[in-house]
């Protein structure tokens, strides 16, 4: 599945994934400040949550994630609104929608019809343009959600998700572990202890080749393309593409001018 490839030209400065509007941080997305009961692991699933988990049991005939309640409940925290999984207008036919921003995206789940043995359901958003890969899985989604919240230290209603974290979502993220894990910087923290993220390792790729130290930016690229890493998505290769475009013409053409002359 193309993963963004239609903004290829748009990767001198590559647009995250988690947020859309170039912020460096997924809860930028919400469109308000919605509170919500905290989740708790023998908390009754809401009707509206228990739609979506009889959907995917029944409908799309795999096993539910099982922070799915947890996820829909973060996105009305973020002021997305719960849809219908039978909402498909727009939608790609192995998505499940899930939550609708203000701004019309759409935050799904992704059923591959032949996926490998033991690879779960990761957390794309789609809107006109595409499919944006957003989280491998429902728990890395959680995961950095709560981090960027404690890292961000915001004082309005998205400090309810740390708040909230005392059941399953306390399992993944408790307030201050970013902080007493002393590594230097969110990404390198979310690369370590959650998992790979496109939109991390673009930015990693992109800072080396800014910095002029072009092996490391090869070497990250490279990576990013492998095969295990994001499976069926081709944004990496996009992106591969065009980090190597950016040798070609920043970096060949004064070295043949120098040979010719």
């Amino acid at each position: 599945m193309l993963c963004r490839a239609s903004r290829a030209a748009s990767l001198r400065r590559p647009p995250p994934l988690l947020l859309r509007g170039g912020g460096a941080s997924v809860l930028r997305r919400r469109c308000s400040s919605v509170s919500s009961p905290a989740s708790d692991d023998a908390a009754p699933i809401p009707a509206a949550y228990a739609d979506h988990m009889g959907f995917i049991r029944d409908v799309a005939a795999i096993r539910p994630p099982k922070l799915l309640p947890d996820l829909l409940q973060i996105l009305e925290e973020r002021g997305e609104s719960i849809i219908s999984p039978g909402n498909r207008k727009g939608m790609v036919p192995l998505a499940i929608p899930l939550a609708k921003s203000c701004s019309g995206a759409i935050t799904a789940l992704l059923r591959w019809p032949t996926a490998p043995s033991g690879m779960e359901m990761p957390v794309v958003e789609v809107d006109k343009h595409g499919v944006y890969l957003l989280a491998k899985t429902v728990d890395q989604f959680i995961h950095r959600v709560l981090l960027e919240d404690d890292d961000l230290g915001s004082q309005d209603a998205t400090s309810k998700l740390l708040n909230a974290s005392a059941g399953a979502r306390g399992r993944l993220y408790k307030e201050g572990d970013y902080t007493k894990s002393k590594i230097s910087s969110r990404d390198i923290y979310l690369l370590k202890k959650v998992g790979l993220f496109p939109d991390i390792l673009e930015r990693k790729a992109m800072n080396h080749f800014e910095k002029g130290d072009h092996v490391s930016a090869l070497v990250t690229a490279e990576f990013y393309t492998k095969k295990e890493n994001f499976p069926g998505f081709a944004r990496p290769f996009v992106f591969n593409a065009v980090l190597l475009l950016k040798f070609v013409n920043n970096l060949f053409p004064p070295l043949l001018f120098i040979k010719l002359s």
